[in-house]
């Protein structure tokens, strides 16, 4: 008689607040549970094996967890494995042989019958930050892949900018060479026009700004434009426009937006 097979964990994909690295002393984090619903809690603290982004910020996420559930372990017996570094600077989405291998092996305590949280800094991961691979190398070991429910912000913004919702596509980031960022705008802006898709971008936050500007000088007057920042925050925004609007008085070019927080750019028709 053969012996029983192992079971197999599952992969969790564990959506996290979106107000990492936007509050300070002065703006203490909100109660999770405000944040993430009750499953997606239940789940996260029954986990102590991650894959993770980054460790620290991971512990920090379990420590609110744990203020709200108990957790299945000590935050000190968790087994943190953090994504390889390639996969922080170049993202992971891409296959390749490397990914591969090193997502499988993140995965061994899978293998060996235990559930797994795969997590990012903010938000869902896989989506705008690292994690592809490991879904990918799930799906091949035969692994259920189970995404909880969370924030997400780039569909947050579409939701709120009047844009398409129908067809759209997130385009990541934009060169930060002036002329190169300039022709990279007019041919996003030129795919919308066309076909009605809308277009999202990112940014990282201190150069927001710098973004913002750069769009209302390369994009047609009749183009739309949108920006949310900060969202699910206290102080979170967004604003839909004409570009010719944005560049009317009160909020003209945009300068009396916050934002020095996490942004999604949206143009469109």
């Amino acid at each position: 008689m053969s012996p029983p097979a192992t079971r197999r964990g599952t992969l969790y994909l564990v959506p996290t607040p979106l107000d990492f690295g936007c509050t300070g002393v002065d703006q203490p984090t909100a109660p999770i549970d405000a944040l993430l619903p009750g499953q997606t809690l239940d789940v996260a603290a029954g986990l102590s094996h991650w894959i993770t982004e980054n460790a620290k910020s991971t512990r920090a996420f379990l420590k609110r967890v744990q203020a709200v559930r108990p957790l299945a372990a000590p935050l000190q017996a968790m087994q943190l494995v953090e994504l390889p570094r390639q996969a922080h600077k170049k993202g992971d989405h891409a296959p390749a042989a490397d990914n591969d291998q090193a997502a499988r092996a993140l995965l061994a305590p899978a293998l060996q019958g235990h559930d797994m949280g795969l997590v990012s800094e903010a938000g869902m991961p896989a989506i705008a930050d690292p994690g592809s691979s490991v879904v990918r190398a799930a799906h091949a070991l035969g692994l259920d892949v189970v995404p909880l429910t969370g924030p997400v912000s780039l569909m947050l913004a579409l939701a709120a900018s009047g844009l398409n919702g129908q067809a759209f596509a997130f385009v990541g980031y934009v060169p930060q060479e002036a002329t190169e960022r300039a022709r990279r705008l007019r041919e996003l802006e030129a795919t919308a026009l066309k076909t009605g898709q809308t277009q999202i971008l990112i940014e990282t936050p201190y150069r927001n700004t710098a973004l913002l500007q750069a769009l209302l000088q390369t994009l047609h007057p009749h183009t739309r434009l949108a920006v949310s920042g900060g969202l699910t925050l206290a102080q979170q925004f967004t604003r839909s426009a004409l570009v010719a609007d944005w560049k009317k008085p009160p909020l003209s070019g945009g300068h009396d937006l916050p934002l020095d927080a996490p942004a999604i750019f949206l143009l469109g028709r």
